[in-house]
């Protein structure tokens, strides 16, 4: 029982939170344009405020863990190569063909991976690191998947490539980890205005990441494409944390790290899937739907993940 309340109160109370986004854009307490402009200033301000504080008042060099960045980083270019390749081989829609890949493999790591470990743990934990390791990835490899499938599926389309590593060079959410890192590293002091500032802006961070999460779901269009749906979901949120959490294990990753290595397994798939597969000229039914259908079983699937590991001592 310890262990089911455990688990609970660390994923009902965030899906909660994306319920009352969801009701307030019900009630047209808020509209698209408001949700939009919060989803840039969290993207922006908050969550790489809430990194750097994060970071920079640990300890570096007991922090940073190579081995952890790239097992992080090679599992999710498994799970890429994998699913794409088998994909290619089974999936006879091949006009879905992209969208379906990005669907099933790419997490919303900074959004709810840091909610949940912050509910945790009370910190972001060691999710910047799970970031470092897998952001960028997500981000060229859907460029790539993107570009060679799909409707105007040719060559590489160099100029999405190019804004995509743009992006990633702009992020400010890897620049909020990076700074952080450098902050720690040298053991930087803010005054004490300063730092309740940044304080008081990282604690919206994550209740107003979920509440845009939340007014922006479209449930209507989880209806629509619901075999391919499903077996995105299936992938996302069951097959690969069933597949790579007991190697983390064996690799004796545990607590914070384990989490962070569960969230990027099997987090929700990234609203940002549906605006890349958009933009690249995708039609964007297949993505949206399984955004939506993973956000919402995730509630089941991730609490039953922290329940088994919670029995195990692991977390």
């Amino acid at each position: 029982m310890e262990q089911l309340i455990f688990s609970l109160n660390a994923t009902i109370p965030v899906f909660l939170v994306m319920v009352v986004g969801y009701i307030l854009k019900n009630v047209h307490m808020v509209d698209e344009s408001f949700v939009k402009t919060l989803n840039a200033f969290n993207f922006k301000v908050t969550l790489p405020i809430l990194l750097f504080r994060d970071i920079s008042e640990s300890d570096f060099y007991s922090v940073w863990d190579t081995r952890y960045v790239l097992y992080c980083f090679l599992v999710t270019l498994i799970c890429i190569l994998f699913i794409w390749g088998g994909a290619a081989l089974l999936y006879k829609d091949k006009a879905h063909l992209g969208e379906f890949v990005q669907a099933s493999y790419r997490s919303s790591a900074a959004v709810l991976g840091i909610a949940f470990i912050q509910n945790i743990y009370g910190t972001a934990g060691m999710a910047p690191l799970m970031i470092i390791g897998t952001v960028p990835l997500y981000n060229v490899a859907a460029v790539l998947i993107l570009s060679f499938t799909g409707p105007n599926a040719g060559s590489l389309d160099k100029a999405s490539l190019k804004n995509s590593l743009k992006g990633i060079a702009t992020n400010p959410i890897i620049w909020g980890i990076l700074l952080g890192i450098i902050a720690s590293a040298c053991k930087l002091q803010l005054p004490s205005i300063p730092s309740k500032v940044l304080g008081s802006l990282a604690s919206l961070a994550t209740p107003l990441a979920l509440i845009g999460l939340g007014a922006g779901f479209e449930g209507k269009k989880a209806l629509k494409q619901l075999l391919p749906t499903s077996i995105a979901s299936c992938i996302k949120l069951v097959i690969l944390p069933l597949l790579f959490l007991p190697l983390a294990i064996h690799m004796g990753f545990t607590q914070e790290k384990l989490v962070a290595i569960l969230i990027m397994l099997g987090s929700p798939t990234t609203v940002s899937c549906y605006i890349m597969a958009k933009n690249m000229g995708h039609e964007g039914t297949l993505t949206s739907s399984a955004v939506v259908a993973t956000t919402f079983f995730s509630s089941i699937t991730i609490t039953a993940f922290l329940f088994v590991l919670r029995g195990m001592g692991l977390i």
